[in-house]
């Protein structure tokens, strides 16, 4: 799986766009972002967010935090491993943050839960 930001562009080598993201991206249209599925469920819940945002949270305890959050998933984590396995996926986010976002969050647990 790939992580890229919603606004880059497209690229065949994407696979599967996903967005993993609770809410749109503002002021971009479907087709400007190129997403060929939104799981909002795959985005930390809203409380999660304004956590992690309140202050200086860690990233490691947002991490863990999220892993329980999706782990109640089970449908979502096997739509996301079986899209991965059928060919190229990359996750798409909206964070100002490239290294600290809930994509690269959702990649490293996806690849912990094999």
């Amino acid at each position: 799986m790939a992580i890229k930001h919603a606004r880059e562009a497209a690229v065949s080598a994407d696979g599967i766009r996903v967005l993993v993201e609770r809410r749109w991206p503002p002021g971009k249209r479907r087709d400007d972002i190129g997403v060929d599925l939104w799981l909002r469920d795959a985005a930390p819940s809203d409380a999660l967010s304004r956590w992690y945002r309140a202050g200086e949270r860690e990233w490691d305890d947002f991490v863990w935090r999220y892993r329980a959050e999706i782990a109640r998933q089970r449908e979502l984590v096997r739509l996301l491993h079986e899209l991965g396995r059928r060919g190229p996926v990359t996750l798409l986010h909206a964070a100002r943050d490239r290294g600290h976002n809930n994509a690269v969050a959702l990649k490293a647990i996806l690849d912990d839960l094999g």
